[in-house]
């Protein structure tokens, strides 16, 4: 149960350093921040690189895979809709004179055909991921995906590719229930979003804590923080709590206890196993 616990607070601590991270880069490095967000994407790929030349230590390799995902859709992707809304002069959704949803998350949505489009390389492909095989068992695709014989896959892109697509689609899934010309962010449906990503994550939540591998339960625990997260950020969306993590300069200590924390819980797992 303590790998599980351990796991999903290692996950769902660095949501709010990912967060900040991009803050600090662009507080910090104001001319040049995009100069930052590719140091921080490369970052992300020696993470990932280092972890799929280490592959045999299982959970060394899931976490710099987590670590990549992190570093490489903070600064890559997230920066790149940036630049995009930057160059095109795209202007914030405003209500009621406060900025709720900032430019780069508004030219975002318009990667949701590139999204369809890649998650059907999964669902033709064979994979160990509970939902797709569910869904190629409802298709009746189950015998006909590619690559039926099992193979020994690096960890690290497992880790990093499930990071980078879950959070790919849950951005897509809010901004869609937050546009007010599809639904608006007090619209029943969102309601369903926010409290059934709570109910999905606590029945993954439960499966998690049994989990008896360090490197299995950081891969669970990055859909169910995830999916959890999705419950938080619409609790902020509805301002029933403040983001502290995008006022770092002003929350610094809380920030500096979470860095240590998951450090922390980081290298003492990976020393035990």
């Amino acid at each position: 149960m303590k790998k599980g616990i351990a796991a999903f607070i290692i996950v769902l601590f660095l949501m709010p350093l990912g967060h900040a991270l991009m803050v600090l880069n662009e507080v910090l490095l104001p001319d040049s921040k995009f100069l930052g967000a590719g140091a921080i994407g490369f970052l992300g790929l020696i993470a990932v690189y280092i972890g799929v030349k280490q592959n045999e230590k299982r959970s060394l390799a899931s976490v710099l895979g987590l670590l990549g995902a992190v570093f490489v859709w903070t600064g890559w992707v997230e920066f790149s809709f940036v630049w995009i809304a930057e160059k095109l002069d795209v202007l914030p959704y405003v209500v009621d004179g406060e900025v709720a949803t900032k430019p780069e998350y508004l030219v975002m949505l318009s990667s949701v055909g590139l999204l369809f489009t890649v998650i059907l390389f999964y669902l033709f492909t064979r994979t160990n991921c509970t939902f797709f095989v569910w869904i190629q068992r409802i298709a009746g695709l189950k015998d006909g995906t590619m690559s039926k014989q099992k193979v020994d896959r690096p960890l690290s892109i497992i880790a990093f590719m499930e990071s980078v697509i879950i959070i790919w689609f849950f951005y897509i899934v809010l901004l869609f229930v937050y546009d007010p010309e599809i639904l608006g962010d007090r619209h029943p449906l969102t309601y369903v979003v926010a409290y059934g990503s709570l109910i999905w994550s606590m029945y993954l939540m439960a499966k998690l804590l049994k989990i008896k591998t360090f490197d299995y339960a950081i891969r669970y625990a990055i859909p169910t923080v995830i999916i959890f997260w999705n419950f938080v950020e619409i609790l902020g969306r509805w301002g029933m709590f403040k983001e502290f993590w995008v006022h770092p300069f002003e929350h610094w200590i809380e920030l500096s206890i979470i860095t240590l924390t998951t450090t922390g819980f980081i290298v003492y797992f990976l020393k035990s196993e």
